[in-house]
């Protein structure tokens, strides 16, 4: 199983690719796609073009983003939502079910903690995909999420046989 965590943002989208080979997971690639412009329409088409370029490119086969969470700014909130929305419709394009994770359920299935900061998710991303150079938060966040699918669907997986 391949599988693509996306951690949505307007000016920076981060994505993380990782294999799952029952309980391994291998790093394969993470990066950023940049919202560039001025018209929040450009910036949307640019996150669009560069998440399906992504996924071309990778090919996976399962896919997951972070739930938005609301914050004090109701303007900032709607528009991270829409970029949310082109995070949910790349894979979604291509025949991908997309999971969707609270990141404090992220959070806590990587590194333990519901509220841990993003230089511990960086460190446990690092730790369980060893190889994996992150130095961006985002594409960190991302491949956190990836790997929190990952332990999701492999749990539900036991569930279900049992």
């Amino acid at each position: 199983m391949r599988v693509l965590g996306i951690d949505p943002g307007l000016r920076t989208l981060g994505w993380g690719v990782i294999d799952v080979d029952g309980p391994r997971l291998r790093h394969v690639a993470h990066g950023n796609c940049a919202g560039t412009g001025k018209l929040l329409s450009d910036r949307l088409l640019a996150l669009f073009d560069g998440l399906t370029e992504v996924i071309d490119l990778h090919g996976p086969t399962e896919a997951a983003v972070e739930a938005t969470f609301v914050n004090k700014d109701g303007a900032g909130t709607l528009k991270l939502g829409q970029a949310r929305g082109i995070a949910m419709l790349a894979p979604a394009r291509v025949g991908l079910k997309v999971g969707e994770y609270a990141p404090n359920a992220v959070k806590k299935t990587v590194v333990g903690v519901g509220h841990a900061d993003k230089g511990q998710v960086m460190h446990m991303v690092r730790m369980q995909l060893p190889g994996a150079n992150v130095t961006s938060p985002d594409a960190a966040d991302a491949l956190a999420i990836a790997i929190c699918h990952a332990i999701h669907l492999q749990s539900r997986a036991r569930t279900s046989a049992a």
